[in-house]
């Protein structure tokens, strides 16, 4: 399960996502996400599944790897499935004992499925095709306006790069020491869930010293390099709009408007 997470994973490539400027990903992705959720009826559900569809083509990254990001959150998306299938109010369709399963149930069913979905392909969409350098100077421009109240955003924007940068590197040393106290033959998949709790104990205490040991390894590292924070910092890359930013960001605002006329000409189910 430790070797599905993929999240903070960069495939480099030079697709019309990846050549996208960070910036217009980063408010695109929070203006759809908004819009996964403001879909009342199948029409807009299903111009906002064909979006995501289209975002994860274009990315050019392999299918495997979404479907990765899906498997590890699969347990979620059935549970809250069935939790609104049958648990749901209006007239029951099929009923036995407590459990009835009705129309707005299976409605609300379908609707958080495929949202939960595509908020997770969208999302995986931008760690896939930004690499982490990227996602630091996009986020510290947008967060530029905060430094009227001065917020040392520089440094708030390293340590969220440093800390989605380094959840793969966690993830595989986690692997690494469960597959060595599996060959000392320690048992962490049998049992209840208060054994297995246990059992993680020997992985746990090796992967906090090991990530304090990464994080003192790269603080000597930025200091050895001068680094003094954000203040007085030039950059090697200089983000600028392009014709393909502007032609992505027209793009969203004729799927919202597509969305919004969704639901305005056709029936609200949920």
């Amino acid at each position: 399960m430790v070797r599905d997470v993929t999240l903070g994973q960069y495939f480099p490539g030079n697709g019309l996502i990846h050549r996208t400027d960070p910036r217009v990903k980063i408010v695109l992705l929070i203006a759809f996400i908004v819009l996964i959720f403001c879909t009342f009826n199948y029409y807009a559900l299903a111009l906002t599944a064909a979006v995501t569809l289209l975002i994860v083509l274009l990315s050019g990254v392999p299918i495997k790897m979404y479907l990765k990001s899906l498997k590890v959150i699969i347990f979620i998306v059935v549970l809250t499935s069935l939790l609104n299938l049958f648990y749901s109010g209006g007239e029951p369709i099929w009923q036995w004992g407590f459990l009835k399963v009705t129309a707005e149930g299976i409605n609300r069913a379908v609707f958080i499925t495929v949202r939960i979905i595509s908020l997770i392909l969208a999302t995986s969409a931008l760690t896939f095709t930004t690499s982490p350098t990227d996602l630091t100077d996009a986020l510290e421009r947008l967060m530029k306006p905060l430094k009227v109240f001065h917020i040392k955003v520089h440094e708030i924007a390293m340590m969220m790069t440093i800390a989605l940068r380094f959840i793969p590197t966690l993830l595989e040393e986690t692997d690494k020491i469960m597959q060595a106290q599996k060959a000392r033959g320690a048992d962490m998949e049998s049992g209840n869930m208060f054994k297995r709790v246990k059992a993680l104990v020997p992985v746990l205490i090796p992967l906090f010293v090991s990530s304090f040991r990464r994080a003192y390894d790269l603080a000597t590292a930025m200091e050895c390099r001068c680094y003094q924070g954000g203040d007085g910092r030039t950059r090697m890359k200089i983000l600028h709009m392009r014709k393909s930013d502007y032609t992505v960001t027209a793009f969203m605002i004729l799927v919202t408007g597509g969305v919004i006329l969704c639901n305005i000409l056709f029936q609200t189910v949920v």
